[in-house]
């Protein structure tokens, strides 16, 4: 990923998400995802007749958007449970880090051709691919073999409650807490530094765009070299050790950007955003399996949405924060600022389980909802 760090695709996700969690798990989660990408595909697919036709408005890209995130969201929630299902939890380690490294390949290759594509047919044009992707997509889904059981109905089906007891679950198991709450941290502050580095990259460094593209570049890159060291690493280092290290060793790297002065030594601090990018991906795939590891198979739609809506939920904060830091100390301070937040972020592990965690359970969690 460009980005190693999942994040939100649109504002209304945050709002779905955690009851997109309790339906999800009423349901069989490789239903859920063939539904959605087919459904999203055949959305786009209105855009470029109704463009063609001289017929688009913004009204009609707001429908489009506000769709196409909300069955973003339940695919999201599925995608993220139903890999235990299809791998075992005996390999959701190898599971997850080759979907990273999926996923940096196709966020580095996607944005690159994207342009190029963009400029020879036309924004339109181009969403015919987008909607075949999320078709092919589907298809894959559906040549799958392994089917999952249905999920056992609940005698008194209610929402609020099974929201409930999904919050419930992750606040109270001491492990899942404590990763949800270094990811709320770090996002918070990930946000802020992000919303100041273009503008000290731009105002303060005064590179052009290339020079800009050229020095974020490096986050790529890193974040495809995390997802192919995430399994190595972890099984060296230990599945729940690895988590605190990964942020204590590369976000105090962030630093050397708002150090860095004009001319070369701005390239050499975009390493430390290349190391962030690395040891965020490493940081993730080994959450993303205990997380997995530790639910119960009932439960990993909830899991999911209330771990992503409680770490996501600082997003926006993030960057309201970092644009009042910046106008009031400045984008040098303010970056300085976000990567001591970011480093702090490895405290809630550090002083929780995951601090001598080794290996991943192997007799699954106690419930912690009752």
């Amino acid at each position: 990923m460009a980005n190693p760090f999942e994040r939100p695709r649109t504002s209304d996700s945050r709002v779905l998400r955690l009851p997109a969690g309790a339906w999800v798990d009423r349901m069989r989660k490789r239903t859920v995802m063939i539904c959605t990408d087919l459904t999203r595909a055949v959305i786009l697919l209105t855009i470029p007749p109704a463009w063609w036709a001289g017929a688009l408005t913004i009204w009609w890209l707001y429908a489009v958007a506000l769709v196409h995130g909300v069955l973003s969201v339940f695919f999201d929630v599925a995608y993220a449970g139903y890999l235990p299902h299809l791998v075992g939890r005996s390999k959701l380690m190898e599971g997850n880090s080759n979907l990273s490294t999926v996923q940096s390949v196709t966020s580095i290759g996607g944005p690159t051709l994207a342009g190029p594509l963009v400029g020879l047919v036309g924004a339109p044009a181009t969403l015919l691919v987008s909607s075949a992707g999320m078709a092919v997509s589907a298809l894959l889904a559906i040549t799958i073999r392994k089917r999952e059981q249905e999920p056992e109905p609940s005698e008194r089906p209610q929402l609020c409650r099974e929201i409930k007891e999904g919050l419930r679950f992750v606040v109270r198991h001491p492990t899942l807490r404590a990763i949800m709450l270094g990811d709320a941290m770090f996002n918070l502050f990930l946000a802020m530094y992000q919303t100041m580095l273009l503008v000290f990259l731009d105002r303060e460094m005064g590179l052009q765009p290339f020079g800009i593209g050229f020095a974020l570049s490096g986050m790529g890159c890193g974040a495809l070299t995390g997802a192919l060291l995430a399994n190595r690493v972890a099984r060296r280092v230990g599945h729940g050790r690895v988590i605190w290290p990964a942020s204590l060793a590369t976000c105090p790297l962030t630093a050397l950007m708002p150090l860095a002065r004009t001319g070369w030594s701005v390239y050499v601090a975009a390493v430390g955003l290349a190391a962030l990018s690395l040891g965020g991906v490493v940081r993730v795939v080994a959450q993303s399996t205990l997380q997995q590891a530790l639910t119960p198979d009932r439960l990993l739609g909830r899991m999911n949405a209330t771990t992503r809506f409680v770490a996501w939920g600082g997003i926006p904060i993030g960057g309201l924060l970092g644009g009042a830091s910046g106008s009031a100390f400045g984008a040098t301070l303010t970056l300085g600022i976000a990567a001591s937040g970011m480093t702090l972020s490895a405290l809630a592990p550090f002083l929780s389980p995951l601090r001598t965690m080794g290996t991943l359970p192997t007799d699954g969690a106690p419930e912690f909802v009752r």
